[in-house]
C-alpha cells in the first residue's frame, strides 16, 4: 500500500453526499478560508490538484476548496499523532459543522481519524505497528467493527527470519484506514472503487504556498537549495576499474 492522506474537511451535513454534488470551488472564497485557517501565515496561490492526489501535498502546499456547505483541505501539516490535540482554531471553526480528520502513512502503516460533531469530539484513533494504539477515544464507527472483532486480521507475511515476530496490531491500519476514508469522505486512495463512490479524480483543488511567519518563505528556500547546488560544482560519476576500485569516468 503506498496511500498518504493530510486531509481536513468541514462540512455541513454527510460529507460523501455533499462531495458528490460539488462543481468548481470558488478560488477568492477559497483562498479566504486559507488566511482563516492559518492565521499569521503568508498564503501565495500556485497551481492546484484534484482531490485524490491533493490529499498529500508536497511541504508547505496546501491544496484546498470552498463550496456551500462543505470545505476541503490538504496537509501535511495536518498530520499529527494524537487527533485530539487538533489546533483549537481549527475545531473552533467546525462549531455547527462536522469536522473530520483523516491521516495515513503507508511507510509506517500508520492510521489517525478523528470526527468532531458541531466542535465535540465523538472519535478518535491514532495507531501504527511500531506506536501501537496512541489515542482511542469514543465509540467505534460501524466500519470499524469487523476490524475490532477479529473479522479483518492483518495479512502480513513476516520476512523469512526465524526471530520474525507476528504483525503487532490485529489488523493492517491501513486497511481500516481507507474504510475510514470511504464512510467519512466519499472515496478511496486504493483498492476496488465503488459505484457511489465520490470521483475523487474529478474534483478540482485550488493550490497555495504558506510562507513562514518568520520569513523562511518558498521563495527563499528555492534560492537557498540553488545556492547550495551550484557550490557543489558539476556531477562527478564513478565506475569499477580492472582491479575492483572505483576510478572516476566520463559518465558516457
Amino acid at each position: 500500500m503506498g496511500a498518504k492522506t493530510g486531509l481536513l474537511v468541514y462540512a455541513d451535513g454527510d460529507v460523501p453526499e455533499l462531495l458528490r454534488r460539488v462543481g468548481a470551488a470558488d478560488r477568492d472564497r477559497t483562498a479566504t478560508m486559507m488566511r482563516r485557517l492559518y492565521p499569521g501565515r503568508g498564503v501565495e496561490e500556485c497551481e492546484g490538484s484534484v482531490l485524490s492526489d491533493g490529499v498529500y501535498p508536497p511541504e508547505g502546499t496546501v491544496y484546498a476548496a470552498c463550496w456551500p456547505g462543505v470545505e476541503v483541505i490538504g496537509d501535511r501539516g495536518m498530520m499529527i499523532d494524537l487527533p485530539s490535540q487538533l489546533p483549537e482554531h481549527l475545531v473552533a471553526a467546525s462549531v455547527g459543522r462536522r469536522l473530520v480528520l483523516h491521516n495515513m502513512h503507508s511507510v509506517v502503516d500508520w492510521l489517525a481519524f478523528a470526527v468532531w460533531e458541531d466542535g465535540r469530539l465523538v472519535r478518535s484513533l491514532s495507531l501504527s505497528p511500531d506506536d501501537g494504539v496512541m489515542e482511542n477515544i469514543g465509540e467505534p464507527f460501524p466500519f470499524e467493527l469487523p476490524y475490532w472483532a477479529g473479522d479483518r486480521a492483518a495479512d502480513v507475511i513476516p520476512w523469512p527470519d526465524e526471530d520474525e515476530e507476528p504483525y503487532p496490531l490485529p489488523f493492517h491500519p491501513l486497511e481500516l484506514g481507507e474504510d475510514a476514508l470511504r464512510a467519512l469522505c466519499g472515496f478511496v486512495q486504493e483498492g476496488r472503487p465503488e459505484a457511489d463512490d465520490v470521483d475523487a479524480d474529478h474534483i478540482r483543488l485550488h493550490g497555495f504556498w504558506l510562507r513562514d511567519p518568520h520569513g523562511s518563505d518558498r521563495t527563499k528556500q528555492e534560492a537557498e537549495l540553488q545556492s547550495a547546488g551550484e557550490a557543489m560544482g558539476p556531477p562527478r560519476f564513478y565506475t569499477f576499474g580492472p582491479d575492483g576500485l572505483l576510478v572516476e569516468s566520463d559518465g558516457v
